[in-house]
């Protein structure tokens, strides 16, 4: 088993971890701030309160979504790579990539949200997704 591929993905789960703490810290003084009164409302979801935060306080939450999203399907290839012996080489490479990459998302998308760049990060994150994946299926396969 190819296990140095672990670490990239172990990171970007620290690091969605990080991006947690970095959304509770803006979004619950807002929501002071705002007099919302988080114990009193049965029910509701942090988004309800996104046309009411500032944009800046409402993009870590967006991006901690997005980490909930997308890198899913890393953490599953990732694994499948280092259960097949290919977390290694050009694979390794590209986990970092991929963490490194979003990492820099993050940053970006928390604090000056251009679109712009935010689709080209997130367009060669997937690329480096797509590769891995490929070479996931075929490590399996073959």
């Amino acid at each position: 088993m190819s296990t140095a591929i672990l670490a990239p993905a172990a990171l970007l789960v620290i690091w969605s971890i990080i991006m947690l703490f970095w959304m509770a810290g803006t979004r619950l003084p807002a929501a002071k701030k705002l007099g919302i009164d988080l114990t009193a409302k049965p029910g509701g979801r942090g988004p309800d309160i996104d046309p009411d935060v500032p944009e800046k306080v409402a993009w870590k939450s967006h991006n901690y979504q997005h980490l909930m999203e997308q890198p899913t399907l890393y953490y599953a290839t990732v694994a499948i790579l280092a259960i097949a012996d290919a977390g290694h080489g050009l694979n390794l490479y590209l986990a970092w990539a991929y963490t490194i990459i979003r990492i820099i998302h993050s940053i970006w998308q928390s604090t000056v949200n251009l679109v712009n760049v935010r689709f080209m990060l997130f367009l060669a994150s997937t690329i480096c997704l797509l590769i891995m994946a490929v070479n996931a299926l075929w490590a399996t396969l073959f």
